[in-house]
């Protein structure tokens, strides 16, 4: 009789675990801070991108149909997006700044850097929007010193895709050429 009380209490204790673990919730799904990370990744793999001619990587920031709208000019899809950024006139950067002077002189060559900061992020699921303030810095000077040359703001929309955050829709605002200076309203809600 031993015998068969304790292999009764052994299948029980067997059948509440296995209660217990089909009845706990499993989450699929990421965090809040988990994808806010994801998504500032995003971000400084778009600025690299931008920064060393990485035109694949940049494009690859977006989603397949995802759109790059610099006020006035538009493109959809990765390679629309690659070949309009590939044959854009030499008159402008992506970022609608000047381009650097052609600088011949100094101890090593002339560079620019794209920063983002005060990213604001609203996240739903696998879909998020948020706002970010950029800003351009460069030494184009024969004696290299650093000097910002231009700064704006981002709109983006950005889904999830596979598991990876990307860009579906980034507008781009340039504080200083006025007819690409967006609202006076606070973009962040």
């Amino acid at each position: 009789m031993r015998k068969w009380m304790g292999m009764l209490l052994g299948a029980l204790a067997v059948l509440s675990l296995v209660m217990i673990v089909s009845c706990t919730p499993v989450e699929t799904g990421t965090s809040y801070g988990e994808d806010r990370a994801q998504i500032e990744d995003l971000q400084a793999r778009y600025m690299f991108a931008l920064d060393f001619g990485d035109l694949d990587t940049y494009v690859n920031t977006f989603t397949e149909d995802g759109i790059l709208d610099i006020i006035g000019w538009q493109v959809q899809g990765r390679d629309a997006i690659k070949k309009a950024l590939q044959r854009s006139p030499e008159g402008e950067s992506e970022e609608g700044e000047a381009p650097a002077p052609k600088v011949d002189e100094g101890p090593y060559p002339a560079t620019g850097r794209h920063n983002i900061t005060n990213i604001v992020l609203k996240i739903d699921g696998d879909k998020a929007t948020g706002r970010a303030y950029w800003f351009h810095y460069g030494n184009t000077n024969p004696e290299r010193s650093a000097q910002l040359d231009s700064y704006g703001y981002y709109e983006d929309e950005m889904v999830k895709v596979n598991g990876q955050w990307l860009f579906s829709k980034r507008v781009i605002y340039n504080e200083q050429m006025k007819e690409w200076i967006g609202s006076s309203e606070n973009p962040a809600w």
